[in-house]
């Protein structure tokens, strides 16, 4: 049984990760980096349990937030039956996380898993010394509302695991897991970025504004979100970062990053998260 959950990044997707598994009754502690990440991962915690306190998903926020302690202390993740990477998407950080979290990690049977959406799981795998307890288990954005996980076993993963997770994911967080091979964007990030960076190219040659193309997709494909607006809720360097490992897995053109997509980068110019992308934080 996994009843304890470590969760590494209290950002947007992290603290969406430990509020699923508090809400379904899990033990968790969430590290952040610093004392001012602590609190920010708090208040967004608290944030998005009002939200759902407000349309009757939860009961009390309260009862919620008791199940969370939120530190910045990784050794606090000794005794943790599951821990889920979910800091920034660079290959360098992670592997050096699933290092230390291998020497801090009391219980052999323990999976590391990593919410990555496009590195290799090998590459995070081989770094430990129990490669058939880690996998990844990618969720996404929002993750109290969207109902789907990718289960990412390498080639080195137990069979067992994979069942473990699956078990957790679908029995315990009442998620629906699909299955993916370790390669660079799993199943959805390899179909949903070159249609993002289409768009974005369109957009750059001056063949559509970015309020067409978008409202293109939803009235005329039945989109829920256009695949503008979508970059900026993903977040634009998250974007590139696939994007950029996408391309260095199979080299097709494809997958390389628009111009005007690293330039915005470059400007910090990255979607909600800054306020500013393609469209403003209020949508203009």
């Amino acid at each position: 049984m996994i009843e304890k959950v470590g969760v590494v990044g209290g950002g947007l997707m992290g603290s969406g990760i430990a509020e699923v598994n508090a809400r379904a009754g899990k033990d968790v502690i969430v590290v952040e980096s610093s004392t001012d990440a602590v609190e920010a991962a708090r208040q967004r915690l608290e944030g998005s349990l009002k939200r759902a306190e407000s349309r009757g998903k939860i009961k009390s926020v309260d009862a919620v937030l008791a199940r969370i302690r939120v530190v910045n202390d990784l050794t606090a993740l000794a005794d943790r039956d599951l821990v889920v990477e979910a800091i920034v998407e660079e290959e360098r950080a992670k592997t050096e996380l699933f290092r230390r979290l291998d020497e801090i990690v009391n219980s052999p049977d323990a999976i590391l898993a990593s919410n990555t959406s496009s590195i290799p799981i090998m590459k995070l795998a081989v770094v430990t010394q129990r490669p058939t307890h880690v996998l990844g288990v990618h969720f996404f954005n929002p993750v109290p509302v969207l109902k789907l996980v990718e289960l990412v076993p390498s080639l080195m993963t137990d069979p067992a695991t994979t069942e473990r997770a699956r078990a957790f994911v679908q029995d315990d967080l009442g998620k629906t897991a699909i299955d993916c091979q370790d390669r660079a964007g799993f199943v959805v990030n390899a179909l949903l970025i070159p249609f993002i960076l289409s768009a974005i190219r369109m957009l750059e040659s001056g063949f559509a504004t970015a309020e067409d193309i978008d409202h293109g997709l939803v009235l005329g494909a039945a989109h829920p979100q256009g695949p503008l607006a979508l970059a900026d809720l993903i977040g634009l360097d998250t974007v590139k970062a696939i994007a950029d490992s996408l391309y260095d897995e199979f080299k097709e053109p494809l997958y390389t990053a628009p111009p005007l997509l690293n330039r915005m980068v470059d400007a910090g110019l990255l979607g909600r998260k800054t306020g500013r992308g393609f469209y403003t934080s209020n949508g203009k």
